[in-house]
């Protein structure tokens, strides 16, 4: 293996371990739930998901568990983990 890309990949291991270095500002995922697969999304700072709890509430726990994994890597406003 070349030198430079022993060099990146010890990078790569470095920067992972500093997440606040990276912020997400458009995500998409598919959430595999115990009842069924929802579709979520976050676009300027806003989430969205396709359950019919965030319907009503805004808020579902699709989005808290993914907040909570993505932790420093959301913008503020988008990071609502802290007050859940």
């Amino acid at each position: 293996m070349q030198s430079s890309l022993i060099g990146k990949i010890e990078k790569a291991k470095r920067y992972a371990q500093e997440p606040e270095r990276v912020t997400i500002s458009n995500f998409s995922a598919e959430f595999r739930g115990e009842n069924d697969r929802h579709t979520l999304s976050l676009s300027d700072g806003k989430w969205h998901c396709n359950c019919h709890f965030f319907a009503q509430w805004g808020e579902c726990v699709h989005i808290m568990t993914l907040q909570r994994l993505l932790g420093k890597m959301l913008p503020l406003q988008a990071d609502t983990s802290q007050q859940v």
